[in-house]
């Protein structure tokens, strides 16, 4: 191997030793629209006080309701996690649901999860109040999921790696 190939060769791995480590820190992003989020809030704090649900506030704007805080490791930005799940419009629609594990790695999930799965460590039970700038946003997916629609999420953490 030459020196130079040498060299390459070490500060490739070096360069993928640190980028992996910052990623892991790497915090969601939260630079949203802050006019819709303000929205998205009163909605979401309407429908909990209209179904007399107590949830607790993440600085964020999430809300959420811890079932089961849950035991063993907690994912970060970079793990992948093994879920169980239903998604629900704040009609109450169903627009997703897995009843058997599933496997995401948790940075190519929405922004709600990346936030609020963190909450919880394995075993452990969540429900997301997310607000639709950390969902799908001003687009919407399809039919089911309208243009700036908040969402709930029950989730269920089976497994971090």
């Amino acid at each position: 191997m030459t020196a130079k190939t040498f060299f390459i060769v070490i500060l490739a791995s070096l360069l993928v030793v640190s980028c992996s480590k910052d990623d892991c820190d790497i915090e969601p992003n939260l630079s949203v629209d802050q006019t819709q989020l303000a929205k998205d809030i009163a909605t979401l704090d309407a429908y909990l006080e209209a179904n007399e649900i107590e949830a607790e506030e993440h600085p964020s704007g999430i809300r959420y309701v811890l079932t089961r805080a849950g035991e063993g490791d907690r994912p970060n930005y970079c793990s992948t996690v093994s879920v169980t799940y239903e998604g629900r419009t704040l009609n109450g629609n169903v627009f997703d649901s897995r009843a058997t594990p599933i496997n995401f790695p948790l940075q190519n999930l929405i922004t709600g999860w990346q936030i609020g799965i963190p909450l919880i460590k394995e075993g452990g039970r969540i429900t997301l109040y997310i607000p639709s700038v950390y969902a799908y946003g001003s687009s919407g997916i399809g039919s089911d999921i309208p243009p700036n629609a908040s969402l709930i999420f029950e989730i269920l953490l089976f497994q971090t790696n």
